[in-house]
């Protein structure tokens, strides 16, 4: 296997003007949704660069419907929500019992998996864990679960849109109120959370050229003082006699802005609209943002080549694009440096991606979506397994997301030690030979299926060549594929009829048993060999 931690290419944002065959189309598709099935590639295959982008970026629905009851009500609550009919939403219902918040948020989780796993053919899915991994937050912190949810349709309607925008709402979101400690944050008692947080993790960085100061994080805390959250209403609201009236000022790297102290109900709009004007009108912003983008679809590794060359041009389309994220993705996706081939098969799946790309690229059957508490239990099972693999959503570690997006300098390497690794080929091995079953419905790999829309899986050189250009980003050496070929599919014999045979009389006869059950084991045994070879881990 060759390493996937090259040094970057060279190439930059020039528009890419080469092949755009089925191999660039998989490497685009791969970094921008969760997996690409075959559906997918035979949807966008023969279309242009262009064409696919314009899909990807433009998702026909940003709102979906919000997530079922489909728990039972709980018997132990000390307020259950008994008004809230299994099937129905439980969106907008006031309900602070504990238990009753607890099922909730399990309810979001699992309603959030089967976004995923439902995603349409657009980078929406990506780009709303992209910023809930920015704006982190931990539900089990916030607890109030129409808080989280809130919280989430706000980085999900405006993942494509304009970031700065997106900033001024989260800071007033509910949710982070809590998270960050923002309803606590009064004249008398200044909280310096959030303060810091929005210039140190979610606009200006830690890199060296984000100078902000101590006295920058005091000031910010006091323009934000008296934002307080409605529990029934689940809005935030500006209490202007909790709110600091004296002058914040701010330090060169701020350009020594003042803003004025304010009375009255929109002293708090007003001074955090001055506030984020402030931080946007510097210029560190649009690069720390295009190299947190750049790091999550193309590489961790950020060289002076890679600063000069793209992210620097990057954030100057990001600025006088007014802070718009489309403009950006399209240029980086579009450009020469994505297309490179050092920028292929270089990032290790995140556990989220792992598993919700194998049940996409296999064609798992899921019930039809009128059976919502199956689909919720088959959905909970696969939360419980990307949280094992230590990518819980909805909790990320802590307000920085995860350490594969920022720790130097493992990166991607972090999501791969000796207790995940295991987990990964456990859940491949385990959905391709049992499956998993709840509520009477099994969802498990069906192999045949999968290859039966191959073009010729009656050769074995043409299924194992095509099998391997769907589930990998990197080809095998002829010999390692031989040797697979030989030990698999031709249970060790020379002749290619020993496999095609089988597989012809399959066809003609399936149900001859003893045959039928040699091509399905066969088939299984191959899928689960190659998953579990390093390959299937990148990206």
């Amino acid at each position: 296997m060759e390493s996937p931690f090259s040094p970057p290419p060279l190439t930059g944002l020039a528009p890419y003007t080469g092949s755009f065959t089925q191999i660039e189309l998989q490497h685009l598709l791969k970094r921008t949704l969760f997996g690409v099935s075959k559906d997918d590639l035979n949807y966008f295959g023969g279309k242009t660069l262009a064409d696919v982008l314009e899909e990807l970026l433009n998702p026909v629905n940003t709102n979906p419907p919000p997530p079922l009851k489909e728990y039972t009500t709980s018997t132990t609550a000390t307020s259950p929500d008994t008004s809230i009919l299994q099937g129905t939403t439980w969106v907008g219902d006031v309900n602070n019992d504990g238990t009753v918040q607890s099922q909730r948020r399990g309810s979001f989780k699992k309603w959030w998996m089967g976004r995923m796993i439902n995603q349409d053919r657009s980078i929406l899915e990506k780009m709303t864990l992209f910023w809930h991994n920015h704006f982190a937050t931990e539900m089990n912190d916030v607890s109030n679960a129409q808080y989280i949810y809130k919280h989430h349709q706000l980085l999900r309607t405006q993942a494509l849109g304009n970031f700065k925008a997106l900033t001024r709402a989260v800071t007033v979101n509910p949710a982070m109120l809590v998270y960050l400690n923002g309803q606590l944050n009064s004249r008398t008692a200044p909280d310096e959370n959030y303060a810091r947080e929005i210039q140190e993790l979610f606009c200006c960085g830690k890199g060296p050229d984000s100078l902000f100061t101590e006295a920058d994080v005091k000031a910010a805390a006091r323009v934000l003082t008296g934002w307080r959250n409605n529990s029934n209403t689940f809005t935030s609201f500006f209490d202007p006699n909790r709110h600091d009236t004296n002058p914040k000022i701010f330090s060169s790297f701020y350009n020594n802005t003042v803003i004025a102290g304010r009375t009255g109900a929109t002293a708090g709009d007003i001074e955090l609209d001055e506030f984020i004007n402030m931080i946007f009108n510097v210029q560190e912003v649009a690069k720390y943002i295009c190299r947190r983008l750049y790091r999550w679809f193309v590489y961790y590794d950020i060289d002076a080549s890679v600063e000069t060359n793209i992210i620097t041009p990057l954030a100057n389309l990001f600025r006088t694009s007014n802070y718009e994220v489309k403009p950006v993705l399209r240029a980086l996706l579009q450009s020469e440096h994505f297309f490179d081939t050092l920028s292929r098969a270089c990032q290790i799946k995140s556990p989220v991606d792992l598993v919700v790309g194998f049940c996409r690229e296999t064609n798992l059957k899921f019930p039809p979506s009128a059976d919502y508490i199956t689909n919720y239990g088959h959905w909970n099972y696969l939360v419980n397994w990307v949280s094992n693999m230590q990518q819980n959503i909805g909790d990320p570690p802590d307000v920085s997301g995860w350490k594969a997006y920022y720790q130097e300098p493992q990166f991607y390497q972090i999501w791969i030690n000796s207790d995940t690794l295991p987990k990964r080929n456990q859940f491949t091995d385990t959905m391709v030979i049992n499956g998993y079953s709840f509520n009477g419905n099994r969802i498990q790999v069906d192999g045949v299926s999968l290859i039966r829309t191959f073009t010729n899986p009656a050769d074995p050189n043409i299924l194992l060549n095509e099998l391997i250009a769907h589930l990998f980003r990197i080809d095998l050496s002829e010999t390692s594929k031989a040797q697979i070929k030989r030990d698999i599919l031709l249970s060790g014999q020379t002749s290619d009829h020993y496999w095609t045979d089988a597989w012809n009389l399959f066809i003609s006869n399936p149900t001859n048993t003893a045959n039928a059950t040699t091509v399905r084991n066969k088939v299984r045994d191959l899928i689960k060999y190659l998953m579990n070879l390093a390959e299937y881990q990148l990206a």
